[in-house]
């Protein structure tokens, strides 16, 4: 039989222990933070059915399902985000969760779509969400919460860009132009990408606006510069229409509140462009680019909805919540070198070389696991020097070194490995706290 070659698909990735272990430590990262604002967590199937999805982001959305006819004869598809599922999920069960109801979401979802820098066809999103309440507060918390995210994860120089769909759509009622919001907003998504004269040629061809309109839209859109300026120009642009006015109200409580709550001005950034290309998005919205890899587009996105539940339930459910795309986030972190080099969640290495004493070593691993601390012994009593070699190679922070004469003495050396400095401890079986001491102190040091 002829082997099979082993490939991944075009858009997918193997994740090896070097980038799956910080992938981890992000997730758990992650959990904490929701968890800290009181966020609890919920999962739902992989699987929907295809009404579910469809309809609910955009026609591109839409061509992205992955989608199949199942062994029962169902039309099925893979969730494309987790926010369409939640709005299912909190329709079929918000009788019994209860009203506002803050959830997270650490899930896989798939979307066929052209593969880019950072961005695969199969990902993990890291949600949070509140629904059931219209309230400012829950608005001005999706921003601290992203704030204190990329902060605890590690970032110091990011931009949350804010803005109100509301202000965007008041002005397309104002212009003539509700009826194809939709298509003025997606054109209006890509500004960033493909600049001021190609977007207006998008707005013109796909959504059929004049020149005019389109130049209006985009002037609204251009408004830029620090807080006080950019509520000035909103406010001369739209005067007179009501909407637009109470969104832009609504924009300065969210940005005042953000402040209040420890969101640090220079991170916070007014941008009337931003339009978020899914369709569901109704109030206000945000978008996070990190300042030293700004190529790299959003790594923390979303915004408020709150007519996405409607269309499974007669009950309004309007929610806000946002997302970390948590791939694109690793290879960002990859191309800036801040990623860890260990392939090992263990930072202590037992050498076990002496096969002697090969109970004396389990003996020690437990009594260290025991203690809190994570230890692997290596298998099997090969030459030190291939020990180390091997310890080096995989990331290890200190290598426990223990022989025949080391064991009748009951001491241990101790090696760090980044260092090669190595120093003597004392280890007895029945109180092994001085060694215990030993490596915390070692393990605490940067390395």
């Amino acid at each position: 039989m002829s082997l099979i070659q082993p490939r991944t698909l075009k858009g997918f990735r193997d994740y090896l222990p070097a980038v799956m272990i910080p992938r981890e430590q992000l997730m758990q990262t992650a959990r904490e933070v929701f968890r800290s604002f009181g966020f609890a967590p919920i999962d739902t199937p992989t699987l929907e059915h295809l009404e579910i999805l469809t309809g609910k982001g955009s026609d591109e959305t839409d061509r992205q399902i992955y989608r199949f006819t199942d062994n029962g004869g169902r039309n099925v598809g893979m969730r494309f985000d987790l926010t369409v599922p939640l709005a299912r999920f909190a329709a079929q069960h918000i009788s019994t969760l209860g009203t506002p109801f803050k959830r997270y979401h650490i899930a896989p979802v798939w979307r066929g779509e052209k593969p880019q820098d950072g961005r695969y066809r199969e990902f993990v999103q890291c949600d949070f969400d509140t629904i059931g309440t219209e309230s400012v507060l829950a608005d001005i918390e999706a921003v601290a919460v992203i704030n204190n995210l990329l902060e605890t994860i590690g970032f110091d120089r990011f931009t949350i860009s804010v803005n109100n769909r509301a202000i965007l759509t008041g002005l397309l009622e104002h212009l003539g132009l509700a009826d194809k919001s939709v298509a003025v907003l997606r054109s209006l998504d890509k500004l960033a990408k493909i600049g001021r004269e190609k977007t207006a040629e998008e707005m013109i061809n796909a959504a059929g606006v004049t020149a005019e309109q389109a130049d209006a839209v985009l002037r609204l859109a251009d408004c830029t510069g620090d807080a006080t300026s950019v509520f000035a120009t909103l406010t001369e642009i739209t005067s007179g229409n009501e909407k637009a006015n109470a969104g832009i109200e609504r924009l300065r409580d969210i940005y005042e509140g953000a402040l209040a709550s420890g969101v640090p001005e220079r991170r916070l950034r007014l941008d009337v462009s931003i339009a978020r290309g899914l369709d569901y998005y109704t109030g206000v919205i945000f978008e996070t680019t990190l300042d030293d890899l700004p190529s790299i587009g959003s790594v923390c996105s979303g915004g408020r909805y709150d007519n996405l539940a409607g269309l499974y339930t007669k009950q309004h459910l309007p929610g806000i919540g946002a997302s970390l795309g948590l791939d694109r986030l690793i290879a960002a972190m990859e191309q800036l070198n801040l990623l860890p080099t260990a392939s090992t969640p263990a930072p202590i290495f037992i050498a076990y070389f002496d096969k002697d004493h090969r109970d004396d070593y389990l003996r020690l691993a437990t009594n260290l696991r025991s203690a809190g601390l994570k230890v692997e012994v290596y298998p099997e009593p090969r030459k030190l020097g291939a020990q180390l070699k091997y310890a080096d190679a995989h990331g290890f922070t200190v290598a426990i070194i223990a022989g025949g004469q080391e064991w009748t003495d009951g001491e241990c050396q101790l090696k760090v490995l980044a260092t090669k400095k190595s120093s003597q401890v004392t280890y007895r079986h029945d109180a092994p706290e001085e060694l215990v001491e030993g490596l915390r102190q070692i393990l605490q040091q940067p390395q």
